[in-house]
């Protein structure tokens, strides 16, 4: 994992440039390389290596599947998402919970939009979440789980740190990822509002809720993203309520 050479750069991409896959169940968008999807120059930016923008019907979703070696934030925007896996871990994850599962040695899980199965009543609301993978400091860890609600922290407009595996955020995160180059940020803001970025080596930007103003680039809408590569500390502020999703990176994928 390395930042030298990095050249400055602020790589816009528009939500409706993203690999797309729907069925009957799943509206998917796709920022990098994924499944079916494939192109050797867009595999990862920095650690992430997966974006995705998931709508889920109700009653469906993602089968119980596998994992390794991978660090794997879900943040869900509207609706909630049942969680189980292999190492005895489930629940429900909805707007405003931090949710880590480190699959480490290998774990298997599923995803559904089926809250109705542990409690309360059926309802007919699709799950909207993104989906966020990023590399791990070493393989074969211990896989794991890991979640906590922040919803209280977002209502000031503040940037809110969700998950970390950076020394610095050890008492100020949600959660905990393993690496220790990595952290995810989030703001809920209202229009008029603003937060200043992060600065680090590489970053990356996803708005996927609202419109905002990015300082001296214009404005993002809802699925736009950015690449910051070298460069950082820019300006967002809100156009309509909007939320961010921004990845601090100070190492990249080899």
């Amino acid at each position: 994992m390395a930042t030298s050479m990095i050249q400055p750069k602020v790589d816009i991409r528009r939500a409706e440039d993203r690999f797309a896959s729907k069925y009957s169940w799943l509206d998917t968008k796709h920022s990098f390389s994924f499944s079916r999807h494939y192109d050797p120059t867009n595999t990862h930016h920095g650690l992430l290596l997966v974006n995705n923008d998931d709508v889920i019907m109700p009653g469906t979703g993602f089968d119980t599947h596998p994992h390794q070696d991978m660090e794997i934030v879900t943040w869900v925007l509207r609706g909630s998402l049942v969680h189980q896996d292999s190492e005895g871990h489930s629940g429900i994850i909805y707007p405003g919970l931090a949710q880590r599962m480190s699959a480490g040695t290998g774990i298997l899980h599923s995803e559904k939009n089926d809250s109705w199965r542990l409690e309360g009543e059926k309802h007919e609301e699709p799950v909207h979440l993104v989906q966020m993978w990023v590399l791990p400091d070493e393989a074969g860890l211990k896989p794991g789980y890991e979640q906590l609600e922040i919803d209280h922290e977002l209502m000031d407009g503040k940037l809110v740190t969700i998950a970390s595996g950076m020394p610095q955020h050890k008492d100020h995160s949600a959660i905990r990822i393993n690496n220790k180059f990595a952290a995810l940020h989030t703001a809920r803001l209202q229009p008029g509002q603003s937060v200043q970025l992060p600065t680090s080596p590489m970053s990356h930007l996803f708005v996927p809720v609202g419109s905002v103003e990015l300082e001296q680039h214009g404005t993002l809408n809802t699925g736009d993203a950015v690449r910051f590569s070298a460069t950082g500390g820019h300006k967002i502020t809100a156009v309509e309520p909007a939320e961010i999703l921004i990845w601090e990176m100070h190492a990249r994928a080899a």
